[in-house]
């Protein structure tokens, strides 16, 4: 569905006249539109690309608070294409005249049906299609990034996803950052002291929905010694069916820890004012879970 916003001649003319006093290359057009929600609200999370009638990306990025976007392209055939978060994605062919500002109007995109949410039930994480992995500034510069091998977890899923919980054990020893050196420093009583802290557990029985496929999972989380609560930035990515045609459901999750809030701190660098590593860590989660048998 398109609308008005530089849609008909009037629009198009007084745009055109603003248009003027911008200086624009040679065999250029101008693009742009203003995307919408059912209820006429500009969405500003959306994206939009453009490709030529090759497939070839011309431009894209995001759009301004007021859910619009506005381009100087090459006079000539375009696909345009619009997409967000909780919205089905909209596409259409677009013709950029040049010297002029072409007539696409308002774009409504239409909510998105959420996908199919696991049955209930016990529901294992498999461990050979999942990763949890970690980001850390180094010295203020570079950015380390490692992953944990081994790790275990249970979900257990209702018929309210809201009332599900989930219980995941990580085996701190199993920590990689592909340097043998740093891992082994990373297991010491500097860092994470595996001989003290075997394992890294997350336990959570608060899901809540924030639209879309997005979720929040609240719980409690311990490391070192010491447990925080802790909630995950969570997409859901629906269920399928892997090779062997079982069932499977994935997500994508992401958190950000503040160090000191554990206690690894690493006071014995510190001392010695070396800021090895920043205040925060991210962790990334890409988990897909199967019944469990």
């Amino acid at each position: 569905m398109v609308g008005s916003w530089l849609g008909n001649r009037s629009n198009r003319a007084q745009a055109a006249g603003r248009l003027a006093a911008v200086p624009m290359p040679a065999g250029a057009g101008v693009l742009g539109c203003r995307v919408l929600d059912p209820v006429n609200q500009p969405v500003p999370d959306a994206e939009f690309v453009v490709t030529d009638t090759a497939g070839r990306n011309v431009v894209g990025g995001e759009l301004d608070p007021f859910g619009s976007f506005l381009v100087t392209v090459p006079a000539g055939e375009y696909r345009l294409a619009v997409s967000a978060e909780g919205f089905a994605p909209y596409r259409s062919n677009v013709t950029v005249p040049e010297n002029e500002v072409a007539a696409v109007g308002d774009v409504i995109l239409n909510l998105a049906a959420p996908p199919s949410l696991p049955g209930p039930g016990d529901w294992e994480i498999e461990p050979t299609h999942s990763s949890i992995g970690f980001t850390a500034r180094h010295i203020g510069m570079a950015r380390v990034r490692g992953r944990f091998n081994t790790f275990a977890g249970i979900v257990r899923m209702t018929e309210g996803m809201e009332r599900s919980a989930m219980h995941v054990v990580i085996d701190a020893a199993s920590v990689d950052t592909n340097v043998k050196m740093r891992d082994g420093h990373l297991k010491s009583a500097d860092f994470l002291d595996v001989d003290r802290f075997p394992t890294v557990e997350f336990y959570s029985d608060r899901f809540t929905h924030r639209g879309g496929s997005r979720w929040g999972i609240t719980g409690a989380l311990s490391l070192h010694g010491v447990t925080r609560t802790v909630t995950l930035d969570a997409e859901y990515l629906g269920v399928g069916s892997g090779t062997e045609g079982e069932v499977r459901a994935a997500c994508r999750a992401t958190t950000e820890l503040r160090r000191d809030d554990f206690t690894v701190s690493w006071q014995s660098m510190l001392a010695r004012g070396i800021a090895m590593v920043g205040t925060s860590i991210t962790v990334d989660l890409d988990i897909q879970i199967v019944p469990k048998g």
